[in-house]
C-alpha cells in the first residue's frame, strides 16, 4: 500500500512577499538605467607627432598653422598632457631696433599690431607676444624685418604665420587707447626690454587648439591662456639665434588705418581710396545696419549700380558715424543675414568700404574676380581661412572687437562682461617682480581666453 505523500502547501503571505521582491528585481535596474546621467563624450584621441630633433646642419622648415580638429575642451585637455620641459630656459639678448626714423616706426606698429590682435589689451600677454616676433627676427628660419615676421604667408594662397593678418580680425574695431599701449609695449621690447619668461621661444599657441607641431617642439613656459615653445637641440639655444636685423621694414597696406607710417607710403602709392561726390546716386536706396552692430552693413549690390558708384553708396549708407564697415554681394543668396560671416561668405564679398576716423583712416576694395580694377591696391586679397576652429554657429553671440570671432570659438563671453569667466584666473606657474622662484613645470595656464580688447587669435604662429 502506497504512503500518501503530500506537499506542504506554502503560506498565502510568503506568495505574495516573494512576488513583490521579485518585481522589485526587475524593476529597479530598469529605473536605474533610464534615470542614469548621460555621460559626456569621450574626448578625441590626439596622436602625438614623434619628436624629432632637427641636427644643426638642418635648417628647421616653417609651416603655416595647422590645427588638430579638436573641440576647445578636448584641445586643453590633450594641451595639459603636454610636460614643460625641465632643460634651461635663458632670456633672450636684449634688442636694439636701427634704421631710418620711418622705418623704425614701421617696425614699431607692426609689432604692436601683433601686440593687439594676439594678447589683447593686456600688457601682461603682449610682451611675451613681441618677445617671440623678435626672437624669430634672429633665428635663421624666419624673416630678417619685424613686419617680415609678422605679416610672413599673409600674402600666400598656403596660409599665414600669424592668424590675425589672414582671417578678417584687422577689420575690427580698435580701440585708439588700447592701440596706443600696444605701441608702447612694442617701443620698450625694440629698444632693450626683454621678456625673460619666454626665453628663446619661437611658437606659442592658445590652449584651446592643438597645432600639430606642438608635441614636437619643446614647451617652456605658459603665459595666461598662451602656450610657448622652442624648438629642440641645437636650433633652441642661444647660438642659434645669431641673425642680424634686416633694418629696411617694408610697408604693409593693411595697416594704414591704424599706422600713420604704413599710411603716409601707402597714400603715396595711392593704396587709399579718395572719398567721392555722394550726389550721384541721387535718389537711391540707402541701405540700413544691422541690429546687432549698427555701424556694420551687410548689403546685396543692385545690379544697376556701376563699380565706380559703391564707394559712394557706402559712404552714403555710414553717414557721420566715426567707424563704418559696408560689405556688400552681388547675389542675395551669399549675403549674410547677420554677423559674424563664414570663411566662405567672406570669399564671395564683392565689395568692402571700412572707415576708423579715430585712425584717419578710409578704404575701398573690390572682388577683381568680379570687377577689373585700373590698380592692383584696390583688389581684394583671396581669403584663406585660418581660423583655428570652424566658425562660431548662427546662434553665436557677436562680439564687435579684435579676436571677437576667436572668443565665440572657444566658448567665451563677449569682451566686457563682468563674469568671473571674463578674465584671466591668476598663474600660478608664472613668475611676477618680487615672487619668489618657482620652476617652470608648475606652469598652469588658467582656462579662460584673456578679455578683448584690452586682444587671440587665436591666433597663433
Amino acid at each position: 500500500m502506497t504512503p500518501d505523500i503530500t506537499t506542504p502547501s506554502v503560506p498565502r503571505w510568503i506568495a505574495v512577499v516573494l512576488a513583490l521582491l521579485a518585481l522589485v528585481a526587475v524593476a529597479v535596474p530598469i529605473v536605474l538605467v533610464r534615470t542614469a546621467p548621460r555621460l559626456p563624450p569621450a574626448a578625441k584621441v590626439v596622436k602625438a607627432i614623434p619628436q624629432r630633433v632637427v641636427p644643426k646642419t638642418e635648417l628647421p622648415p616653417v609651416e603655416p598653422a595647422a590645427f588638430v580638429d579638436l573641440a576647445p575642451q578636448d584641445a586643453r585637455a590633450f594641451n595639459a598632457t603636454v610636460p614643460f620641459s625641465t632643460d634651461p630656459n635663458p632670456a633672450a639678448r636684449p634688442f636694439r631696433l636701427t634704421g631710418s626714423p620711418d622705418s623704425q616706426a614701421r617696425a614699431i606698429d607692426c609689432l604692436a599690431a601683433a601686440a593687439i590682435y594676439e594678447a589683447g589689451d593686456d600688457a601682461n600677454g603682449a610682451k611675451a607676444v613681441v618677445q617671440v616676433v623678435i626672437n624669430r627676427v634672429r633665428h635663421p628660419a624666419f624673416p630678417k624685418t619685424i613686419c617680415g615676421v609678422v605679416f610672413q604667408g599673409a600674402e600666400r594662397r598656403t596660409g599665414c604665420q600669424f592668424t590675425f593678418t589672414c582671417d578678417g580680425a584687422m577689420l575690427r574695431a580698435v580701440v585708439p587707447a588700447a592701440w596706443e599701449r600696444a605701441r608702447a609695449v612694442a617701443r620698450m621690447a625694440l629698444n632693450g626690454t626683454v621678456d625673460a619668461r619666454v626665453g628663446h621661444a619661437t611658437h606659442y599657441h592658445t590652449d584651446w587648439v592643438v597645432p600639430y607641431w606642438s608635441s614636437s617642439l619643446d614647451k617652456i613656459v605658459a603665459v595666461d591662456t598662451h602656450l610657448f615653445f622652442r624648438w629642440t637641440g641645437w636650433w633652441g639655444t642661444p647660438p642659434a639665434f645669431r641673425g642680424g636685423y634686416g633694418g629696411v621694414e617694408p610697408v604693409i597696406p593693411a595697416l594704414a588705418r591704424l599706422s600713420e607710417a604704413h599710411r603716409t607710403a601707402a597714400e603715396a602709392a595711392g593704396a587709399v581710396t579718395a572719398q567721392l561726390d555722394p550726389s550721384v546716386l541721387g535718389d537711391a536706396t540707402i541701405p540700413a545696419g544691422l541690429e546687432q552692430d549698427t555701424n556694420t552693413f551687410l548689403v546685396t549690390l543692385d545690379p544697376k549700380l556701376a563699380p565706380e558708384q559703391f564707394p559712394t553708396l557706402a559712404q552714403r549708407a555710414c553717414g557721420e558715424r566715426p567707424y563704418c564697415k559696408f560689405m556688400a554681394w552681388n547675389a542675395k543668396a551669399s549675403t549674410p543675414a547677420a554677423l559674424p560671416i563664414s570663411p566662405v561668405q567672406q570669399r564671395a564679398m564683392s565689395f568692402s568700404y571700412l572707415r576708423d576716423r579715430a585712425f584717419g583712416f578710409e578704404k575701398s576694395l573690390w572682388n577683381c574676380t568680379e570687377f577689373k580694377r585700373p590698380v592692383q591696391n584696390e583688389c581684394m586679397k583671396a581669403q584663406v581661412s585660418m581660423t583655428m576652429a570652424p566658425p562660431p554657429t548662427a546662434g553665436a553671440p557677436y562680439d564687435p572687437v579684435p579676436g571677437g570671432a576667436l572668443r565665440a570659438i572657444a566658448g567665451a563671453p563677449p569682451a566686457g562682461t563682468t563674469t568671473k569667466s571674463a578674465g584671466p584666473e591668476p598663474l600660478t606657474g608664472v613668475r611676477r617682480k618680487g615672487d619668489p622662484a618657482t620652476p617652470a613645470t608648475s606652469a598652469t595656464p588658467a582656462p579662460v581666453p584673456v578679455p578683448l580688447p584690452r586682444s587671440d587669435a587665436a591666433k597663433e604662429p
